[in-house]
């Protein structure tokens, strides 16, 4: 009888482990995705203001009306996505903050899991 409790208690400690390690890379996971769409948002970000650099470029460059008014509207809506886009980066802070509580929350599991493995 004493052997199975003690196999008992040994076994609680692991499937906690497990359920610490499944929670652990669940947050990592979700740190990367995170990551990726930052790094997605920016390169975005960056390609807009490129087409809008060159919309602007060729607007200046035609003289013909009926160019210049499309490519006005091409304009007026590449500074609507822009607009767009500067939005989802002003959530970046806030992107950040839950980074950094996660990678704190991972450093704690990582604790606790050493300790119960110890």
């Amino acid at each position: 009888r004493r052997s199975s409790r003690r196999r008992r208690r040994r076994r609680r400690p692991r499937r906690t482990i497990t359920d610490r390690s499944t929670l652990y890379e669940q947050i990592l996971a979700e740190n990367e995705k995170l990551k990726a769409q930052l790094r997605d948002t920016d390169l975005e970000l960056a390609d807009l203001k490129l087409q809008l650099e060159k919309a602007t470029q060729r607007q200046e460059r035609y003289a013909d009306r009926s160019q210049l008014e499309m490519e006005k509207r091409e304009r007026r809506a590449l500074e609507r996505k822009i607009s767009e886009m500067e939005e989802e980066l002003k959530m970046l802070p806030d992107l950040k903050a839950d980074n950094q509580r996660l990678k704190d929350e991972n450093g704690a599991l990582i604790r606790v899991i050493s300790k119960l493995s110890k």
